[in-house]
């Protein structure tokens, strides 16, 4: 396994995190009852702890999850599964959605914060949550009183690091100017939506993230599955398969499906000069982009967790890097085209977003 540094926190996580959304059985998500976790993947709680040690065995020291997934599940199986070598690994889960009925059992207030990490707490049997994300932003909670409450959480020691997972960019960056201003506690990670399908997130948030030294972990690296080389160009997704519902690719959008087949085809043919899979390509190629810190990978079979485990025991060469970035670009929004074309001008300084290697 490889380790990177957790933005500026001086953590080493590993460069692929298992994620747990699949663990457990059904469970209706609170507010759409139409809607069931099982859609994403149901794992026993026998094959739930056969993974987790799989991964363990394989050097991850990095584990994903949430309150909400499978309705406290999730952080259930997690918890029982790492019960002996919970010192020696990195777990994050998140807070902010809602988790029972009441009108106060939601939202990144003091009240809806506090309640949500003793819980999770007993849920994982464990006194600490080493990172503590808010799942989404809170447009009804001012964002001090929500860093004033994970500050206290962090000086309690029941937490120990601070994240963010699908805010907007200016979000993010109102929150670090009152972390700073008020001398709160800041966030450290922000989790993500990225693939090379879908790169909206190089716009504002990774040069943000850059500049301001938060790491980026990455949820849905193989968007949904698509990426895994088993969708073909003019065929409807398998019956039962996550991408099968009637709005294609709903649970993990592209920008462009037939750019993204594109991709693939070229994917495919790296892959078989490799003796590698299509998702191997396609972690690979998102490992070296820069901010990133971890691919949060999940899995409901043992060979699924072994195939993306093994992505990392071997490299895209430069040319066949800079190939998939060629063909997954995608046309620049105002005002991001209007700063490439200036960029040229001699007179102006041209800053260069660093690789991950440069770190």
């Amino acid at each position: 396994m490889k380790y990177r540094y957790l933005g500026q926190t001086g953590l080493s996580v590993s460069e692929i995190c298992f994620g747990v959304m699949t663990f457990g059985s059904n469970g209706a998500f609170l507010g759409a009852p139409d809607r069931n976790w099982a859609e994403f993947g149901v794992v026993s709680d026998d094959d739930s702890c056969r993974m987790i040690h799989q991964a363990l065995d394989a050097g991850v020291n990095f584990f994903d999850t949430a309150d909400v997934y499978k309705n406290g599940q999730g952080e259930e199986l997690l918890g029982r599964a790492l019960k002996g070598r919970r010192s020696s690994v990195i777990v994050g889960t998140k807070g902010r959605w809602a988790t029972g009925e009441g009108p106060n059992e939601s939202g990144s207030t003091r009240h809806h914060l506090l309640h949500a990490v003793e819980a999770s707490l007993k849920r994982m049997e464990t006194d600490y949550i080493d990172i503590y994300h808010l799942h989404g932003f809170d447009p009804r909670t001012a964002i001090e009183e929500t860093l004033r409450v994970l500050d206290d959480l962090v000086r309690s020691g029941k937490v120990r690091y601070i994240g963010i997972s699908n805010f907007a960019a200016w979000q993010v960056a109102v929150a670090l100017g009152v972390s700073e201003s008020k001398n709160l506690e800041r966030f450290s990670v922000y989790q993500a939506y990225y693939n090379i399908a879908a790169r909206e997130l190089e716009h504002e948030i990774v040069p943000l993230c850059v500049d301001q030294k938060v790491g980026i972990t990455v949820w849905s690296p193989l968007a949904g599955g698509f990426l895994t080389g088993k969708y073909r160009r003019g065929e409807a997704p398998a019956a039962g398969s996550r991408l099968s519902n009637a709005t294609p690719f709903e649970s993990a959008p592209v920008a462009d499906r037939t750019q993204a087949f594109d991709v693939l085809d070229a994917m495919h043919a790296i892959a078989t000069e490799h003796g590698a899979t299509v998702a191997q390509v396609a972690l690979n190629w998102l490992r070296r982009r820069p901010g990133v810190s971890s691919l949060v990978v999940g899995a409901t079979r043992h060979e699924q967790l072994k195939e993306n485990l093994q992505s990392i025991e071997w490299d895209l060469s430069d040319a066949e890097y800079e190939r998939l970035t060629a063909l997954s670009e995608r046309p620049k929004p105002y005002p991001y085209w209007h700063m490439v074309n200036v960029a040229g001008d001699r007179r102006l300084p041209h800053v260069r977003i660093p690789d991950q290697r440069d770190r």
